[in-house]
């Protein structure tokens, strides 16, 4: 059966960009002598096959743009013979399946400098940076003054859904508590869905059950759901009653989300919050 345009276009871009990848790797980057004789520049498509584990036949036709199934194994291991980075693995999987590679394991996330200063820019808007575990990896100084000074605490007490079962303050002035470990912890079963062969989330789950009769009874409602805005309110010991307007914005690769609180306006939120920063 022929192939529509669209679906000839993407065999096309698959084929020149592996084309384009093979060319920019010597023989030396994979472990193979350059030899007198080369006439082309980067590695032969028959170098290329024989590390990969397929015919040389199958594999010129993957690169003449033929229409033929290739499955996420031969990826892979395409993927590795190129030398390709995370970028140009999702690329890779977009052109050859039209959806991402799966995942398999979590990568902590890298933040940069420059995601850094983003946070300090929000100034009495408490913000920080959550990973796909919903951890939070990275906070300004409003953010502490309101909820905590996380630079002293540990990974796992940074994680939101260990905070939320396991620390009982957080409940004291929290109206929203139930509602809050609700919708977390269906973003919580989402991102597990996304990293089933990581042990953590099998390990992170268990100790909760374990521990939380509240986890417990919410984990066996299956829940998923993300939820990008909403209110908070609640009562800080120092300046009372704060009143915020959340929302949370995803970054390109999926794993990083920007979470601010709003001071609601007419609440005196940011005035507090001020003076709560002129103490430290």
């Amino acid at each position: 059966m022929p192939i529509n345009q669209l679906e000839w276009n993407r065999h096309q871009e698959l084929a020149a960009f592996l084309r384009n990848r093979r060319a920019r790797l010597s023989p030396e980057l994979v472990g193979l002598p350059r030899g007198t004789r080369r006439r082309t520049p980067g590695l032969r498509r028959g170098e290329v096959a024989a590390l990969a584990g397929v015919s040389l036949e199958w594999y010129t036709r993957l690169e003449q743009g033929r229409d033929i199934h290739v499955s996420a194994h031969v990826l892979e291991l395409l993927a590795s013979v190129l030398q390709l980075d995370v970028d140009e693995r999702t690329h890779l999987f977009l052109l050859a399946h039209s959806s991402p590679p799966p995942i398999e394991t979590f990568s902590p996330a890298q933040i940069s400098p420059t995601f850094h200063q983003v946070l300090h820019q929000f100034g009495t808007t408490p913000a920080c940076i959550i990973d796909a575990r919903i951890t939070i990896v990275a906070w300004n100084r409003a953010f502490c003054v309101v909820f905590g000074d996380f630079a002293t605490l540990s990974e796992r007490e940074r994680n939101t859904i260990w905070r939320i079962f396991t620390h009982p303050l957080l409940r004291q002035g929290n109206q929203e508590w139930e509602e809050l470990a609700r919708s977390c912890l269906a973003q919580f079963r989402a991102n597990y869905g996304r990293f089933a062969n990581d042990p953590w989330w099998t390990r992170q789950i268990a100790e909760l059950s374990r521990i939380s009769p509240e986890f417990r009874e919410l984990w066996t409602q299956h829940d998923v759901r993300s939820v990008s805005e909403g209110q908070k309110s609640m009562h800080h010991p120092l300046v009372g009653e704060l009143a915020f307007d959340f929302f949370s914005l995803q970054t390109v690769d999926h794993d990083l989300r920007l979470l601010t609180y709003m001071p609601r306006s007419r609440s005196r939120t940011a005035e507090k919050i001020e003076r709560l920063l002129d103490t430290q």
